[in-house]
């Protein structure tokens, strides 16, 4: 312990020199917003890619489980081929492209970050903004889905999470297409709230909620999750409404960032309308 000692006071200039210095980088950032944004995006930057090297450890003893996701997703896209349907009646089987305007690409992107214990959980993605991600894009799994891209960089990208007090996605019942609102609880990251569901809709324990594709940033029927069961207040005209998430959002590693290619042309029509 002597000798501490002795090393400090022999250094105390140059210990000085490093106080000092700290101190005044500490001043510059926090009454200057310029330095004060360099420094706190260069910060996220730093920690986003020292956890994308944590996850590349961790991604390779996940291997099997990510394999297994993938193969699952191939199959459910080969049996959307048109070669995997039969066509019964040549005479009336016609194909016209002409038919067919494709509205939504997919960009896929890695996890290097992402939160479950918090009431406002957030994803880091390693896409960014030359990789054509940009603000307020859907976040898919292959299970369903994610959240809301909120903020990019040229490089990442943040993920408003479906567990996040805030967010709200338009879903409906799988079988009778009833619109209603998915909200998180805040306490359990396996299990979510439908809102809005109205009193006269027929609901049974494990009828499946998909996205409603009102919003121009999810498609249509992306799967949400199933139902565990519903109870009614006196009084009340909706249904409350719990579900069990179908994403396991403590176990993702590939997710898929939705483009909406037509969102500009819907987005000005609808804004164009409500002016009128």
């Amino acid at each position: 312990m002597r000798n501490i000692f002795l090393f400090i006071w022999k250094n105390h200039f140059f210990f000085l020199f490093l106080l000092l210095e700290v101190i005044s980088f500490i001043l510059i950032v926090q009454h200057n917003d310029y330095q004060k944004s360099s420094f706190i995006n260069s910060t996220n930057d730093f920690f986003a890619s020292v956890n994308q090297k944590v996850n590349n450890i961790y991604d390779y003893f996940n291997l099997k489980e990510i394999n297994k996701q993938l193969a699952e997703e191939n199959a459910r896209l080969r049996a959307n081929k048109i070669n995997s349907f039969n066509i019964t009646d040549k005479k009336s089987f016609t194909k016209n492209d002409t038919l067919y305007m494709q509205e939504y690409t997919y960009i896929e992107a890695k996890v290097v970050n992402s939160s479950i214990n918090r009431r406002k959980n957030y994803l880091t993605l390693n896409k960014g903004a030359i990789h054509g991600i940009k603000k307020d894009m859907g976040v898919i799994s292959p299970n369903g889905v994610v959240g809301i891209v909120t903020d990019v960089s040229p490089n990442y990208s943040t993920v408003m999470s479906v567990l996040h007090i805030d967010s709200k996605i338009s879903a409906k019942l799988k079988k009778s297409g009833q619109i209603g609102s998915l909200v998180w609880g805040g306490t359990n990251y396996r299990k979510g709230k439908l809102k809005d569901m109205p009193t006269h809709v027929e609901l049974q324990k494990g009828d499946t909620i998909v996205t409603s594709g009102f919003s121009a940033i999810f498609p249509e029927n992306i799967n949400i999750g199933y139902v565990l069961g519903y109870s009614l207040k006196n009084g009340e005209m909706f249904y409350d409404v719990d579900l069990a998430f179908a994403v396991d959002y403590n176990n993702l590693s590939y997710v898929y960032v939705v483009n909406n290619i037509l969102k500009a042309e819907q987005g000005l029509l609808e804004k164009k309308t409500k002016d009128d």
